[in-house]
């Protein structure tokens, strides 16, 4: 699975080093959840969303000839 979770506080606070993080990637926020995954090198990516909620992440890769 590619999206990982990230710590939301009790008070509502994301707290994240960036520094952990990968070089290239994105951080999503939905319905008090924040996942982040890395991009990939040669691809397209959907955030797909429902009733105003992330409903999934699709990647359509490809590679450079």
């Amino acid at each position: 699975m590619r999206l990982k979770q990230l710590e939301i506080s009790n008070e509502g606070m994301l707290q994240v080093d960036i520094m952990e993080l990968p070089e290239n990637c994105v951080i999503v926020l939905s319905d008090g959840i924040a996942k982040f995954f890395e991009l990939p090198a040669h691809a397209k990516t959907k955030i797909v969303t429902y009733q105003g909620k992330v409903k999934r992440v699709e990647f359509d890769e490809g590679e450079e000839f």
